[in-house]
C-alpha cells in the first residue's frame, strides 16, 4: 500500500442482528481476520449487542464501535447514550451524522459538531459522516453540501483534534441503493474533502486524516474504490452483515 495513510474500513450493522447473531458473525471475522495488520477494521453493532460482542473482540485487531450516542455527560435524556457509557462497554469509536441520523432523526451539523467534541474528551475516535442527497448532486451542489456538513460539524476543533477523527463521506444516493460513486467522482470529492481540512487547519494536518468512502461499497468494488489517492478505507453498510463480503472487501482493499 503506498498510501502513508492506513486503511480503515468499519461495518456499520445498522438496526440489524440479535445480540446472538452479531457474536455469530463477529466469531467469523475475528477467526477469518485474525493475521490482518496492515488495516484497521471495526465492526459498529446495535447498541444491545456492544457489550458482549465488544467482550468478545477485546485484545483482538477488530475494534468496536456504537452507531451514535449523545453529548451531555449525564441527565434526563430518555433512549439516549453517552461516551462514557460507550468506553464502558469496550467501544474505541463511534459513528456520528450518518445520514440516516440526519434524515429520519434530524441530526444537525450543530448536534454532530457537540457529539464530535463529546467523543474526543471521551477519547472515543469519531466517524464523522458527510454527504449529499441525490436531488443536490444533480441540481450541481455536492460541494456547497460537503462543504457545509465538514465546517459544521468539525468547527472550532483544533488540529490535534482533527487528526483524531475519520470522515466519512456518504453519498447518499448510493446508500443501499447499488448504486455507487465511479472511482472519479469519489476521488473528485474526497480531494475536496481534504482541501477543506487544510483550510481549517493545514495541508500537513489535512494529510493525516483519514477518509473513508460509505455507499455500496461490495467486494467487487473495494479494490478500485479504495486504491484511489485519497480514499482511506469505507464505512460499509449492507455488506458488513455477511462475514465472507466484508471479509472480502478487506482482502480486495489491501491488495
Amino acid at each position: 500500500m503506498d498510501k502513508a495513510r492506513k486503511l480503515f474500513i468499519a461495518g456499520n450493522w445498522k438496526m440489524n442482528k440479535t445480540v446472538a447473531e452479531g457474536l455469530d458473525l463477529a466469531k467469523d471475522l475475528k477467526r477469518d481476520l485474525a493475521l490482518v495488520r496492515d488495516v484497521d477494521v471495526a465492526v459498529c453493532p446495535p447498541f444491545t449487542g456492544l457489550y458482549q460482542i465488544g467482550q468478545f473482540l477485546d485484545g483482538s485487531n477488530i475494534k468496536l464501535g456504537a452507531q451514535d450516542m449523545y453529548w451531555d455527560k449525564f441527565g434526563a435524556f430518555t433512549g439516549e447514550v453517552n461516551a462514557a457509557m460507550l468506553k464502558d462497554v469496550f467501544c474505541a469509536c463511534v459513528i456520528l451524522g450518518h445520514s440516516e441520523r440526519r434524515q429520519f432523526f434530524h441530526d444537525t451539523n450543530e448536534t454532530v459538531n457537540k457529539k464530535t467534541k463529546a467523543a474526543l474528551a471521551a477519547r472515543l475516535k469519531p466517524i464523522v459522516c458527510v454527504g449529499e442527497t441525490l436531488q443536490e448532486r444533480e441540481s450541481g451542489r455536492t460541494e456547497l453540501v460537503v462543504k457545509d456538513h465538514v465546517t459544521g460539524s468539525l468547527a472550532g476543533l483544533k488540529a490535534e483534534e482533527l487528526v483524531e477523527i475519520t470522515i466519512a463521506y456518504e453519498p447518499v444516493w448510493a446508500i443501499g441503493t447499488g448504486k455507487t460513486a465511479t472511482t472519479r467522482q469519489a476521488q473528485e470529492v474526497h480531494a475536496f474533502i481534504r482541501k477543506l481540512l487544510a483550510d481549517m487547519s493545514d495541508s500537513s494536518t489535512a494529510a493525516r486524516i483519514r477518509i473513508q468512502y460509505g455507499g455500496s461499497v461490495k467486494p467487487a468494488n473495494a479494490k478500485e474504490l479504495l486504491g484511489q489517492p485519497d480514499v482511506d478505507g469505507a464505512l460499509v453498510g449492507g455488506a458488513s452483515l455477511v462475514a465472507r463480503d466484508f471479509v472480502d472487501i478487506i482482502n480486495n482493499a489491501r491488495s
